[in-house]
């Protein structure tokens, strides 16, 4: 498949759907607003501890939702008890929101995992099995990305990278993330995704023969500087003039 001619390219990408106040981020709101926009939808899963994946994005509960404690000691039960950001959104299941997209348009689904990996990537699989909807999965980490190599060898993958320089990786996975140096050994991506802000950079260039989307573009000044270096947008914040 020539990926250059597919959706991963042609259709600029919603950042956790389209979000807005009262839409929050990764919430059915917000990919409804991305749906009949006609916007493909960039969304993250995560694992909590009865096995249920859900699409959120960080590892604390506080920014989203104004609880303490971290996502992946809840329950699918508890996910009835908590809102996002004071709005009627919960939190949803990937399987919620499977079933609320139903193929409408095209979803890159970021596997957010900083653990062991296995059992994130082993329900991800799972539950894609039956997806007939368009969509391909990315990762910061190879790991992750090895995995759904080697056991949903079908599925489009994706290496996240960049710079990094807010995240609380070691300065040893910084350095590994900046230069992608795990693609050959582990990931071999079908695809990158990179940091906006630090595009053109020497490390991209060798992945010319792969399609290259750049994070997260915010106003359309931005994307306008960056779209001469990249195939493709995840965007926010505004509606972008292509």
């Amino acid at each position: 498949m020539d990926l250059f001619k597919t959706w991963l390219v042609e259709t600029p990408i919603a950042h956790r759907g389209f979000h807005d106040k009262n839409a929050p981020e990764n919430s059915l709101a917000a990919f409804k607003n991305a749906i009949e926009k006609g916007y493909a939808i960039e969304l993250d899963v995560r694992l909590i501890s009865d096995g249920t994946v859900v699409v959120f994005h960080d590892e604390s509960l506080s920014r989203m939702t104004g609880n303490d404690g971290y996502i992946k000691f809840l329950t699918k039960n508890d996910l009835e008890l908590i809102h996002l950001n004071n709005s009627e959104e919960k939190i949803p299941t990937l399987t919620e929101v499977l079933e609320f997209v139903n193929g409408q348009v095209p979803l890159l689904i970021e596997i957010k995992n900083n653990d062991k990996v296995g059992e994130l990537e082993k329900r991800f699989i799972e539950i894609m099995e039956g997806y007939k909807g368009e969509y391909a999965v990315q990762s910061f980490n190879p790991l992750a990305l090895n995995y759904i190599k080697n056991h949903a060898p079908h599925m489009i993958r994706g290496q996240l990278a960049g710079y990094l320089k807010n995240s609380k990786l070691t300065f040893f996975k910084k350095f590994l993330a900046k230069r992608m140096m795990l693609n050959k050994k582990y990931s071999e991506p079908h695809f990158i995704s990179y940091e906006a802000k630090h595009l053109p950079n020497r490390y991209v260039k060798k992945y010319k023969n792969l399609p290259l989307l750049a994070w997260t573009i915010n106003s359309q000044d931005e994307y306008m500087h960056i779209v001469k270096h990249c195939d493709n947008i995840i965007f926010q914040n505004f509606i972008p003039t292509i």
